[in-house]
């Protein structure tokens, strides 16, 4: 029920960290080459500025793509068919069909005139051929601008190697600038340039050794960093008799590895031993994480945060503010050279293991928080962790027991549903599921069912649901828990009452809602019994018996059902369904003709809709918002269709094809043309459709 926060604001590049130094022609040269052909790929060694150039040249061209220019990292992905889902995530995009990914993407594409820049597609080459390929033919006015270690060979695929910066003046101007950039600033002399450029060819000009080793001068003098890099190539130029003969992209690539080795010796052993195991992370990783996850013999915790800064004074992670807190990152180059050691002093098993434990924890602890007062938190926590989620699930389903897979899977039912990942949710249960390999039918089994039936009513899959449930019900009877039995109500009485069988579903819901929801399961080991499940399938049984009413026309009914489901999550701090609730009120108060008190509760229940970024609750409240201000403000009304017609475009499933929400929206529609005449709606209805959506949904929330 939720997704994007920015469908159609026109990109998602960052500010730069640090300053871009050089490269001014190949920076213009690239800008030109990238606004004329289709497929522009950047190759080179790792650590030789491809993302840096990449990011500046999109940057540089926003202006030529009015839909924007959007990053996509695919260093995360552990396999090709992830691509196409990463880009539909960068998109933001909010489709609830069960089309492939691809062809959501490709679909919302068609029309559109941007710039993606893949980067990091070395370790998925083919694969990003084979989408790129499928993604240009359908959309005439995409642009793709990649990075990879070696081309993608697509069809046009134009590629354009990334050399390493020259000693003069480039390399130098780097390494001074990253030197007075450290912690503490070192100031260089114009004394010092003869050994600076030393110290820049011998790292090949390669940027990321650049900045590893000026990152070591404030321990260390100017001259006792080249004294040691020269000694470290020395001792490899004796050993393997090759290095520097080779070929040229053999010796920059041995220069990164000898520069980071280099840095890496020159870190404390538990330095090296929190790089090894901060390795396994993907995406990032907060501070306490990191104590609890890479902590242990030798390793305290209490020692972790400062070791993290010392980490961060070399440039081997980097820090970035968040509301939430620091979080840290490492480059894909760094964190290979920690996996490999990882995995060289044997700790890679149980490292991966520990963090794949660590994730399930808080999946497990998010199903049972999340209809309470953190929402907004778990929103921002987990997709902020979404890297370590994929890692986590991917480690669960790798494992020879199928318990933990159907465990995670299910547990993140929230997630998929609630913020807006219902393809990827979709995606794991299966995979969960059909790794359950026929083993002895218990709750792991059922709620994993029921998670995947949930998730095809969302996606307007009711024959998937249907299927779903007729192995999820029996297996509800013989756990005899009547937690699981009002699960099963509640998808059962979700595809009645999305096909149009309001009568039956109020049959059906009707013990579900009934007395105080059920608790399900053993205690949790650190809390008391688990009540968020059974609490929000409460909560969502109410919402679509609400709604049955409504079918019904039986007003009053459908009013007292969500006035108890608005106070009952008021009382457990819960912002999403309470929002639900509110949209059901402002139906019943717009059918009874009180279109003041249906606005006054649509914008309520759109403000708290959109603090979690949920398309699909802002959708049919501005759907709602609209009819009740025709009247009063048809102008403003046709901005308001507009904005709701764009958040629909995105689900990908007009009004999900509920016949009422059709039916509302169409004599909205024609209440208007009659109003406004035809030209002036179309008018209207173009500017909510042309406005970002953050800046849509402020003008819905701005009460005149």
């Amino acid at each position: 029920m939720a997704s994007s926060w920015q469908v159609g604001a026109a990109g998602n590049l960052s500010a730069e960290a640090t300053s871009f130094v050089g490269r001014a022609s190949e920076l213009s040269a690239l800008t030109d080459l990238v606004a004329d052909a289709r497929l522009v790929t950047l190759t080179g060694t790792g650590g030789v500025g491809k993302t840096r150039l990449a990011r500046r040249a999109g940057a540089e061209v926003r202006p030529a793509f009015p839909d924007g220019v959007w990053l996509v990292e695919l260093y995360p992905l552990t396999g090709a068919e992830s691509i196409a889902l990463a880009v539909y995530e960068a998109l933001r995009l909010a489709d609830q069909s069960t089309r492939p990914a691809v062809a959501v993407v490709a679909d919302w594409l068609a029309d559109k005139r941007l710039l993606l820049v893949l980067d990091c597609c070395e370790h998925i080459a083919t694969g990003c051929a084979d989408f790129v390929e499928t993604l240009l033919a359908a959309a005439p006015g995409v642009h793709v601008l990649a990075t990879s270690r070696t081309p993608l060979r697509a069809r046009g695929e134009r590629v354009v190697p990334v050399h390493p910066l020259p000693v003069h003046p480039h390399a130098a101007v780097l390494f001074t600038q990253r030197a007075a950039e450290a912690t503490p600033p070192v100031a260089l002399a114009e004394r010092d340039g003869a050994a600076i450029a030393e110290i820049c060819a011998r790292l090949e000009g390669i940027p990321l050794a650049i900045e590893l080793a000026a990152a070591r001068l404030p321990e260390m003098s100017l001259a006792e960093l080249n004294r040691r890099l020269h000694t470290r190539f020395e001792l490899l130029t004796a050993r393997d008799g090759t290095f520097g003969r080779s070929g040229e992209g053999d010796a920059r690539h041995q220069a990164l590895r000898t520069a980071i080795g280099w840095s890496h010796e020159l870190c404390t052993p538990l330095e090296r031993l929190l790089w090894a195991r901060l390795s396994v992370f993907v995406g990032g990783i907060e501070q306490e994480v990191a104590q609890l996850v890479c902590a242990g013999d030798p390793l305290s915790s209490r020692r972790v945060p400062g070791l993290l800064d010392r980490l961060v004074d070399q440039s081997v992670i980097q820090r970035t503010d968040t509301p939430r807190g620091p979080r840290y990152s490492m480059l894909d180059t760094i964190r290979e050279y920690g996996q490999d050691w990882l995995a060289g002093i044997g700790e890679e098993q149980r490292l991966s293991r520990r963090h794949r434990d660590h994730y399930r924890r808080l999946a497990r602890t998010g199903d049972r928080e999340w209809v309470g007062p953190g929402q907004v938190a778990w929103y921002e926590l987990l997709t902020a962790e979404h890297g370590n989620l994929r890692a986590a699930l991917e480690g669960c389903l790798a494992d020879q027991d199928p318990l933990p897979a159907l465990e995670m899977a299910s547990d993140l039912w929230f997630f998929w549903t609630g913020c807006g990942f219902l393809h990827e949710g979709r995606g794991y249960l299966e995979r969960a599921l059909a790794e359950e390999r026929g083993g002895p039918p218990g709750p792991e089994l059922f709620r994993a069912l029921w998670a995947r039936g949930h998730v095809a009513n969302m996606q307007g899959d009711f024959e998937v649901s249907a299927e779903l449930e007729s192995r999820s019900s029996p297996l509800a009877d013989r756990l005899a828990d009547r937690a699981a039995t009002d699960a099963v109500r509640y998808v059962r009485g979700t595809r009645l009452v999305m096909t149009g069988h309001p009568a039956q579903t109020l049959a059906v819901c009707g013990p579900a809602t009934s007395g105080p929801p059920a608790t399900s399961g053993p205690p949790a080991q650190d809390g008391p019994p688990t009540q968020g499940g059974p609490l929000a399938v409460r909560l969502l049984t109410l919402g679509i018996t609400s709604f049955a009413h409504l079918q019904l026309g039986e007003i009053a009914q459908a009013a007292t059902v969500a006035d108890a489901m608005r106070e009952e999550s008021e009382r457990h701090g819960d912002l999403w369904l309470r929002a639900y609730a509110l949209y059901f009120l402002a139906m019943a108060a717009l059918v009874k003709g009180d279109t003041e008190e249906a606005a006054r509760h649509a914008r309520d229940s759109l403000a708290l809709k959109w603090q979690l970024h949920d398309t699909f609750g802002a959708a049919v409240n501005l759907d709602t918002l609209a009819t009740s201000v025709a009247a009063s403000a048809p102008e403003r009304a046709a901005t308001l269709l507009g904005t709701a017609d764009k958040l629909w475009h995105s689900i990908g499933r007009d009004r999900a094809a509920v016949k009422e929400f059709l039916t509302a929206r169409h004599a909205c529609e024609g209440r208007l043309r009659e109003t406004l005449g035809d030209a002036p709606y179309e008018t209207g209805h173009r500017r909510g459709l042309e406005t970002a959506v953050d800046d849509g949904i402020a003008y819905a929330l701005h009460r005149e």
